[in-house]
């Protein structure tokens, strides 16, 4: 890579769990690293940086990359690598008004960056995480930490048997490092963990990295409202839905064949540590993370 332009990656989002990681993953790989936070493209509009960067991978939601396109192509942008989710399919018929809302608004988001790239002659990868964790400031696997943390217990609907395949946040950051230098690739691909379990199961987990015996009490559906309505009082919890208990019974489990055939991608097993279900200090940055339970 001697080549300025060519070893030069821009990186939205950087300050997000993901591109922490996918910072120092790229250093690593001996990328020349330009990180753009989202209040840094707002205040570029559709000003380039100084010099042409031809690599680009975001971090931050899909949405964002969508209303950044005329800044990316001001840039001299080339190759794309842009993560979206596999809520767009979870939560697309879900109860919930804001899931189904948050589902249009990932597919709407997809296609008009992949329309922008084919206009654009940019080379385009959209990967799609399933539940991200790791680090204790993810919204998905520090949401359960929190709430045992706060009540002690957790509850399921029915045997919560849904299938989950959750990845470490390092494995997303490392597959959008695998990724970028690769052309040619499809225009989308399914990330997940190394390790398909129940729901149950996942939570169980949750508990015993936190030292704690697992402690769950059964919730009939009939109830979930109710109940998602007295624990979204606590200002925690103000993003709990009834779709998020629904799910407990439903596989969520997506095959990651394809990019491991294509790119390497090589993600860990579900194994939890105590910094992975600590508290989230108040500097942590959740913004570019969905909640996928």
């Amino acid at each position: 890579m001697n080549d300025r332009n060519e070893s030069t990656v821009g990186v939205g989002g950087g300050r997000s769990p993901v591109g922490r990681h996918l910072i120092r993953l790229l250093q690593a790989a001996q990328w020349r690293v330009e990180v753009f936070s989202r209040n840094d493209l707002a205040a570029h509009g559709a000003l380039p940086p100084s010099a042409p960067i031809a690599n680009w991978v975001f971090a931050s939601p899909i949405w964002a990359v969508a209303e950044h396109l005329a800044f990316l192509g001001a840039s001299g942008a080339r190759r794309l690598v842009a993560i979206s989710s596999t809520s767009r399919f979870t939560k697309s018929a879900s109860a919930d008004r804001a899931e189904r809302e948050l589902a249009q608004l990932i597919e709407a988001s997809e296609e008009r960056v992949r329309a922008w790239a084919g206009a654009s002659g940019v080379d385009c990868t959209i990967l799609r995480p399933t539940l991200i964790y790791g680090g204790g400031d993810d919204r998905n696997i520090s949401e359960v930490a929190a709430f045992i943390r706060r009540f002690g217990v957790f509850p399921l609907v029915g045997p919560a048997g849904g299938l989950r395949q959750p990845i470490h946040v390092e494995d997303v950051a490392a597959a959008c490092v695998a990724a970028l230098p690769c052309r040619g690739l499809k225009p989308a691909y399914d990330i997940s963990g190394g390790e398909v379990l129940p729901y149950r199961e996942m939570v169980a987990r949750v508990f015993r990295a936190m030292g704690h015996s697992p402690r769950f009490i059964t919730v009939p559906r009939s109830v979930v409202r109710a109940g998602i309505g007295l624990v979204r009082l606590f200002p925690r919890f103000r993003a709990a839905s009834p779709g998020m208990a629904e799910r407990m019974m439903s596989d969520m489990a997506f095959d990651h064949s394809e990019a491991s055939r294509d790119f390497g991608f090589r993600p860990r097993p579900f194994v939890l540590g105590p910094q992975d279900v600590r508290a989230a200090g108040p500097e942590a940055d959740r913004s570019a993370a969905h909640i996928v339970l």
